[in-house]
C-alpha cells in the first residue's frame, strides 16, 4: 500500500484525537467553539508531527463546512486569491457556515501573502485556521495576528506515543497481518523526537522490512534496523531538530567546517532561512554572549539581512555570519545566569524589595521610608558606592560567574575590586 501509516490512521474525528485535551477535551476551547457553532479565525502552534493538519480536518468535518487548504512553501497570491473567490461562492458574509481556509506554515507566506488574507478573514468570508512550527508573533504580520486566536499544541507524552503505536498495531489492517509485540520503546520514541509522523513511519518501516510473522520490538531491534546516519534532510520533521542540533554544536564547538557543512545540508534541505537566522542570532547570545558582545550586533543584522535579501544571496550572508560565530571566543555566563536567577525565584517566591530600592512616588511612600538609604551611584567616586541589591534573605547569592575568556575575565577583576561579598 503506498499510503503511508500516519495516513491510514490518521484521526477522523475529536473523539479519536490524542493528546491537546486543552483544546479538544469535553471542556477544551475548540470543543466548545464546534458546539456553539461559531469557530473563529486561529492560528495552531506546535512542533512537527503533532497533529495540526488533522485537527483542521476534524473541525471542518465536524462544523459540517466546506475545507480549503493551501501549503504556504508552494502558493502564492494567485492561488490565495482564487480560493477566496470559491469560498466567497460557497459562503458568504451573511452565514456562520463561512468555509474554512487551512493555510499549512503560515510562516512561510510573505507579508504581501498574508496581506492577502486580511480582507477575507475582516469580512468574514473565511475562517482561516494557519499552522505553523514557529512562533507567530515573529512570523505572522501583526493585522492578521491581532484577527486570529493562536493556540499553542503541546508536545506529545510518552504515553501518547505509546497509544499511537498501539492503535495502529490495532485498527491498520497492513500492520495487523502481523503479530506485534511492544516489548521496548525507548527507542522508538527517542528516534522519533516527539513527532508522531516520524514514530510511524519508523515503526511501518521496521514491520514491513521483516518477513517474520511475529515481531518482537526491542530497543536492539530498532537500532539494529533503522538507519542512524540519514543523507536526506527533511524540513517538515524527519531530521530536521538532529541537522539543526549539530549545526549548532558545531558552531559551539567552535569548528567552522563543521558549522557550513550543516547549513549546507539545511539550505540544500530547502530549510526556511529565517530559522536559520533565528538559531543564529539566539545561539551569538546564549553561547558566545559576553566574551565577544559583537557577535550579538552581527547576528541581529544578519537576521535582518536574510528577512530582506532572501535566497539565494542569503547563503552567503549565513555562510559569513556561522563562520565568525564558530571562530568567537565561547561563553554561556550569561544563560546559566539567568537559569540560575530563575531557579532562585521558583524557590524563595516572591520576596519583598528592600525599601531603600522602591519607588517612592508619593508623600505616603515616602513617609514608610521608600527610598530611604538609596544611594545613587553617579555621586561617588568611580560611579559606585556598595548597597544591597538583593532581597535580605539571599543576600551576598553569586548568580552571574563570568566566562573564563579574555573579555569576560576582565569582568572578573572589575567585579572582583567592587563587590567582596560575592567571592570573585
Amino acid at each position: 500500500m503506498n499510503e503511508p501509516l500516519a495516513e491510514r490512521i490518521r484521526p477522523k474525528t475529536l473523539d479519536d484525537y490524542i493528546s491537546q485535551q486543552h483544546l479538544v477535551g469535553e471542556k477544551g476551547y475548540l470543543t466548545q467553539h464546534i458546539k456553539n457553532g461559531l469557530i473563529p479565525s486561529f492560528i495552531l502552534w506546535g512542533p512537527p508531527g503533532i497533529g495540526k493538519t488533522t485537527l483542521a480536518n476534524i473541525i471542518a468535518k465536524e462544523s459540517k463546512r466546506p475545507f480549503y487548504a493551501l501549503s504556504a512553501i508552494n502558493s502564492g497570491v494567485k492561488d490565495v486569491r482564487e480560493v477566496i473567490e470559491k469560498a466567497k461562492q460557497s459562503g458568504g458574509l451573511f452565514t456562520t457556515k463561512n468555509p474554512i481556509l487551512f493555510i499549512d506554515e503560515i510562516h512561510r507566506f510573505s507579508k504581501s501573502q498574508q496581506d492577502s488574507l486580511l480582507g477575507a478573514v475582516e469580512k468574514g468570508w473565511v475562517t482561516l485556521i494557519g499552522a505553523t512550527t514557529e512562533n507567530p508573533s515573529f512570523e505572522v504580520i501583526p493585522a492578521l495576528l491581532s484577527r486570529c486566536q493562536v493556540y499553542i499544541l503541546n508536545s506529545f507524552s510518552e504515553e501518547d506515543l505509546i497509544l499511537l503505536l498501539k492503535r495502529a498495531i490495532k485498527e491498520d489492517l497492513e500492520i495487523s497481518k502481523k503479530t506485534i509485540k511492544l516489548k521496548e520503546t525507548d527507542a522508538l520514541i527517542r528516534l522519533s523526537g516527539g513527532d508522531a509522523r516520524k514514530l510511524l513511519n519508523i515503526f511501518e518501516l521496521l514491520v514491513s522490512s521483516s518477513d517474520k510473522k511475529t515481531i518482537t520490538i526491542t530497543d536492539k531491534y530498532v537500532l539494529d534496523r533503522v538507519q542512524k546516519n540519514m543523507a536526506r534532510y527533511d524540513k517538515t520533521g524527519e531530521q530536521h531538530y538532529d541537522i539543526v542540533s549539530a549545526f549548532i554544536k558545531s558552531i559551539r564547538g567552535s569548528d567552522p567546517n563543521g558549522a557550513v557543512y550543516w547549513l549546507a545540508r539545511m539550505i540544500e534541505g530547502g530549510e526556511d532561512l529565517k530559522f536559520i537566522a533565528r538559531r543564529l542570532l539566539i545561539l551569538s547570545s546564549e553561547d558566545i554572549g559576553n566574551a565577544n558582545p559583537t557577535a550579538f550586533i552581527m547576528a541581529n543584522n544578519m537576521f535582518q539581512a536574510v528577512s530582506t535579501i532572501g535566497y539565494p544571496e542569503s547563503r552567503i550572508i549565513l555562510s559569513q555570519c556561522a563562520i565568525y560565530l564558530a571562530n568567537s571566543p565561547k561563553s554561556n555566563a550569561s544563560y546559566e545566569a539567568i537559569g540560575k536567577a530563575q531557579q532562585l525565584v521558583k524557590e524563595t517566591g516572591d520576596l519583598s524589595v528592600p525599601l531603600h530600592l522602591r519607588n517612592a512616588p508619593t508623600k505616603l511612600m515616602k513617609d514608610l521610608n521608600y527610598g530611604a538609604d538609596y544611594k545613587y551611584s553617579h555621586s561617588y567616586t568611580g560611579n559606585f558606592a556598595e548597597q544591597e541589591f538583593l532581597p535580605e534573605e539571599i543576600s551576598a547569592t553569586k548568580l552571574y560567574d563570568p566566562g573564563n575568556n579574555q573579555r569576560e575575565n576582565l569582568f572578573r577583576e572589575f567585579l572582583k575590586k567592587r563587590w567582596k561579598k560575592y567571592k570573585y
